[in-house]
């Protein structure tokens, strides 16, 4: 039965271990730059969103204090205003391991 046991939380530990592994797989560091793309997620907690480009490249982008966030009107408007499904223009700077949006805006 404690063998049983110890299997049981082995097979969890390396089931979260992979998990939490992943979440960021499939994401791209480019250079930096001015992108168009899609919104594919928004994690509102975080301040981040994902943008798919048109040549297929997934940018994860954590919003600083720094960054512009904009209309179509180029008037600043607030981190909720993105949604899913939106079409964004995003200007990053590629910090070598991850990339800083210094302005976000929607179009």
């Amino acid at each position: 039965m404690k063998t049983l046991r110890i299997i049981a939380f082995v097979t969890a530990a390396v089931f979260f271990l992979l998990q939490s592994c992943g979440e960021n797989k499939g994401t791209d560091l480019v250079e930096s730059g001015t992108y168009e793309g899609v919104v594919e997620k928004v994690v509102s907690e975080q301040r981040e969103i994902y943008v798919r480009t048109a040549d297929n490249k997934l940018l994860e982008l954590y919003f600083t204090d720094e960054t512009v966030l904009t209309g179509s009107d180029d008037i600043p408007i607030e981190f909720d205003a993105l949604s899913k499904g939106g079409k964004v223009e995003v200007q990053v700077e590629n910090t070598g391991d991850q990339l800083e949006p210094i302005a976000v805006k929607i179009l």
